[in-house]
């Protein structure tokens, strides 16, 4: 099993370099094709205009759009041409309300999506509906790069926040070309419920299923001692000295989590390593 299908979404150069990095990392190591979709957004609000508004108003936002495409293709271009992998790159704009069609269909052939962070100072309003369009939409895992992050080709410390969820188990299924080569894999159980079918063994028949495929796993039973779950994934990440973290994404509403937070949203905003997610 290999990654051989790897997209990345361009819209910013300023924040696209570890994406691509990341990308063509993996490309080179799975003797995989890395595509970059380079997109100009148009971010005008037509039905917000006064009647009557001059059309040239309209005319300017698509100028400026398509200028930041040829601007992103051009850095795609440049960067993937000098990595030495198999690559292809194009460009086109879209308005930001309707973006997320546009990720979605290039999202769902393809095997695994390498984005940036899309939470964070001078990120621009796409960047989170691209994450969400190739996870909802395009039905596919997204590897989240934090600026910081350590390029990885073959994590050899990955972590997996196990909660039971169906995402949690999509995740770990897309996961097992990284689980399967890694040194070892932690399955990190948080407060496993009292009075669950597998409160004598938490862990276990998932740890089971991923042996068989030749995981060498482990299992972390921890307790809740901080308020949020990501928080506590993060710490342990960081005392384990794991190059990766898997986790299922958005199991309550993406509005729920917008309003009141949520482990999807803390961890994109404040992981240290890569984070593989799907839903």
């Amino acid at each position: 099993m290999a990654y051989k299908s790897l997209l990345s979404v361009v819209t910013e150069t300023k924040f696209a370099k570890k994406a691509l990095e990341q990308m063509a990392a993996l490309a080179e190591a799975q003797d995989g094709h890395a595509e970059a979709l380079c997109l100009g957004v148009d971010r005008s609000q037509t039905g917000y205009y006064y009647a009557g508004a001059n059309a040239l108003i309209l005319q300017e936002t698509l100028n400026r759009a398509n200028a930041e495409a040829d601007e992103n293709l051009k850095f795609a271009e440049e960067f993937l041409g000098k990595s030495g992998v198999r690559w292809s790159a194009e460009s086109g704009v879209a308005q930001i309300a309707d973006l997320g069609r546009h990720v979605a269909h290039r999202a769902r052939f393809s095997d695994l999506v390498v984005l940036p962070q899309p939470y964070g100072e001078g990120r621009g309003a796409e960047a989170e509906p691209i994450v969400e369009a190739a996870m909802f939409d395009g039905h596919a895992p997204v590897l989240v790069v934090p600026d910081d992050a350590e390029i990885v080709s073959r994590p050899r410390t990955v972590l997996i926040g196990w909660n039971e969820s169906v995402e949690a188990m999509r995740a770990i299924r897309f996961a097992l070309p990284f689980l399967m080569a890694a040194d070892l894999t932690r399955i990190v159980v948080i407060d496993p419920p009292a009075h669950g079918p597998d409160r004598s063994d938490p862990g276990g028949l998932l740890s089971q299923m991923l042996a068989r495929h030749g995981v060498k796993c482990e299992i972390d039973v921890l307790s809740k001692t901080m308020t949020r779950v990501s928080d506590i994934l993060n710490r342990h990440a960081e005392d384990t000295a794991a190059d990766m973290i898997v986790m299922g994404a958005y199991g309550h509403s993406r509005f729920r989590e917008a309003i009141l937070g949520g482990a999807t949203r803390n961890m994109l905003e404040k992981s240290a390593v890569p984070v593989f997610m799907a839903h």
